[in-house]
C-alpha cells in the first residue's frame, strides 16, 4: 500500500497525537493557530483551534462546564459521556482521523483531544468575519427585499432555505481544492430538479482538481463551463436569494461557493442572462415593457454601431429618408474605423479607472471623461459628433445588460462585428453575424442548448421569453429543464 493511502489514525495516547498535530498545523510557528492543554476530570485534554474562527463565548462556557466535571464522572464511557451529556452543543462529531483533524481545524471548528480515547471530538462552533446582508449593486430594484448574498456560505444557504421551506431543498455539501478546501453547497429541490443534472453538476465538480480556489465562483465556472475562449457565461450568477429561489423552483440546481457572494445557477440559455427581477416587481404589463426595452437596448449595443458604419461608409446602401447618416467631412479626418475603436478603448480605460478610483474621486473622474470623450474631442478634430452618439448608444444598452458577463462579451461581439464591416464591408457584416448565431447555436450548458427555445424552436417558450407573462398564467415548468414535476 503506498503511503498516500495510510491514514494516521488517532493515538488513545495524547501525547502521541500532539507532535504530529504540532507538525502539520505549524503551531508556533502561525501565530493564530492555538493548541490549549488543559486538565479537566484528571484527564489530560488539549483544544485546537484558529483564533478568529472560534466563538470566544461559547468555548469559555464549554471549558467552565467541563471544570466542575468530576473524576468519577468520566470513569467510564467517557466519549459517549462527553458527546452526549458534558459538551452541551448542537453541532458535535467525532473522528479517529488525524488527517481529517488537520482539516476541520483550518476549516474552523474546535478539536478536543481526550487522553485515553481513540477518537477526537469536533465541535463545529465557529464563526467567520462577515458583512451585513446587502442589496447587490448588480441587481437593484425599485421595490422588493434589500437582502443579497454575503461572503458566508451558511449565511447564503440559509437565506435560501428562508424563501424555500421545501423538505426536498437539498444542500450537498462539497470540498474542492488540495490545500484550500473550499467548501461547496450544490442546492436544489428533489421533488423537481432532474436527477441526472443533478448528478452531473456533482460529477463534473468532484472533478476539478486544483491547488485552490483563489476567485472562489469564478475558478468553478471556468472549471465545469469548458470552452474557455468563448466570452459567453454558460452560467448565470446572482447575488439575490429570491432569484435563486425562483430558479429553484423551476428545477436549477445552484451552486454556493464559501467566500463568494454570488451564486451559479445552472443550466442558463443565453436569455436568462437578460432577464432580471425588476420585470416581475412590477404590473405584468410594465413588467413586460421593461424586457422588451430592454431587450432592445442590448441588441442595439451589438448590431447598431456596426450598422451605422457600414451605411457611413457605403452611401449606395442608406435607404431614401435616411440621408442624415454619414459623417461631416470638415469634422475629421481621421478614418471612421479608428474613431471607432479610439472611443471603445477610450470606455473601457474608463470603466477600469472607475473601477480603481475611490469613491470620494469619482465625480472629478466624470468630469475628466465628459470632457476628454465629448466636447475637446469633437473640438480637437479627433472624433466626431456622430461616433460619439452612437457609441453613447451602444454603451447605454451594454450597461443596460443584467449580466455583467454577458455585456462583455456582447461588446467584443460588436468589436469583432464592426472589424468584419471595415474589412470586408456588407458582406463581412453578414457572415459576422451568421457566424455569431452560429457559435451561439453550437453552445450548450449542461447539454441544454444555449439559444434555446430559439433554437430548437419552441413556440409556447419563445413567446415567454420576450413576453413577461402575468405569474398566475405561468402554470408549468420549462421543459429543457425536465422537472420531475412540470406543475407549478
Amino acid at each position: 500500500m503506498s503511503q498516500e493511502k495510510v491514514r494516521k489514525k488517532v493515538s488513545p495516547i495524547l501525547k502521541d497525537n500532539q507532535p504530529f498535530l504540532q507538525d502539520k498545523l505549524g503551531i508556533g510557528k502561525s501565530f493564530d493557530i492555538i493548541e490549549l492543554n488543559v486538565n479537566y476530570a484528571e484527564k489530560d485534554m488539549a483544544f485546537y483551534m484558529i483564533d478568529g474562527f472560534v466563538k470566544d463565548d461559547l468555548l469559555h462556557y464549554l471549558m467552565e462546564f467541563l471544570a466542575k466535571l468530576s473524576r468519577d464522572t468520566l470513569e467510564e464511557d467517557t466519549l459517549e459521556k462527553l458527546l452526549k451529556r458534558y459538551i452541551p452543543y448542537v453541532e458535535i462529531d467525532k473522528t479517529n482521523d488525524l488527517e481529517k483533524v488537520i482539516d476541520y481545524v483550518l476549516a474552523g471548528p474546535t478539536v478536543l483531544f481526550v487522553d485515553g480515547l481513540e477518537y477526537a471530538i469536533v465541535i463545529d462552533a465557529r464563526t467567520y468575519p462577515a458583512r451585513g446582508p446587502e442589496e447587490p449593486d448588480m441587481e437593484r430594484v425599485v421595490r422588493g427585499s434589500r437582502d443579497g448574498f454575503v461572503e458566508t456560505i451558511v449565511f447564503n444557504t440559509a437565506l435560501t432555505r428562508r424563501r424555500v421551506r421545501d423538505p426536498s431543498l437539498r444542500m450537498e455539501y462539497m470540498q474542492v481544492g488540495r490545500r484550500s478546501k473550499t467548501d461547496i453547497v450544490i442546492s436544489y429541490l428533489e421533488d423537481i430538479a432532474d436527477p441526472k443534472h443533478v448528478e452531473e453538476v456533482k460529477e463534473t465538480i468532484a472533478k476539478i482538481d486544483t491547488d485552490g480556489l483563489p476567485m472562489a465562483e469564478k475558478t468553478v465556472e471556468e472549471f465545469i463551463s469548458g470552452r474557455h475562449w468563448n466570452p459567453y457565461p454558460t452560467v448565470r450568477y446572482t447575488e439575490r436569494p429570491d432569484t435563486a429561489a425562483v430558479h429553484l423552483f423551476e428545477g436549477h440546481v445552484i451552486i454556493f461557493v464559501d467566500g463568494s457572494p454570488s451564486a451559479l445557477i445552472t443550466p442558463t440559455t443565453f436569455w436568462h442572462h437578460l432577464q432580471h427581477m425588476e420585470e416581475y416587481r412590477n404590473k405584468p404589463l410594465a413588467g413586460a415593457y421593461l424586457r422588451l426595452v430592454r431587450f432592445l437596448g442590448v441588441f442595439a449595443s451589438i448590431f447598431l454601431l456596426p450598422l451605422w458604419f457600414l451605411l457611413a461608409e457605403n452611401d449606395q446602401f442608406i435607404p431614401v429618408g435616411l440621408s442624415f447618416i454619414g459623417l461631416n467631412e470638415d469634422q475629421t479626418n481621421i478614418p471612421l474605423i479608428v474613431q471607432f475603436l479610439i472611443v471603445e478603448l477610450g470606455i473601457d480605460l474608463l470603466r477600469m479607472a472607475a473601477i480603481h478610483t475611490p469613491s470620494s474621486l469619482a465625480t472629478a473622474l466624470g468630469l475628466i471623461a465628459a470632457l476628454m470623450i465629448g466636447q475637446v474631442a469633437v473640438e480637437v478634430g479627433l472624433l466626431s459628433n456622430e461616433v460619439i452618439l452612437y457609441l453613447s448608444i451602444a454603451a447605454i444598452g451594454t450597461f443596460a445588460t443584467p449580466s455583467y458577463e454577458l455585456g462583455l462579451a456582447n461588446r467584443m461581439t460588436r468589436l469583432f462585428l464592426l472589424v468584419m464591416a471595415a474589412f470586408f464591408g456588407g458582406v463581412g457584416y453578414i457572415v459576422g453575424i451568421t457566424f455569431w448565431i452560429i457559435m451561439l447555436a453550437r453552445m450548450k450548458s449542461f447539454q441544454v442548448p444555449y439559444l434555446w427555445p430559439f433554437v430548437p424552436f419552441h413556440s409556447k417558450s419563445l413567446r415567454d421569453i420576450f413576453i413577461r407573462s402575468p405569474i398566475p398564467l405561468k402554470n408549468r415548468r420549462p421543459s429543457f429543464l425536465h422537472p420531475k414535476d412540470p406543475d407549478r
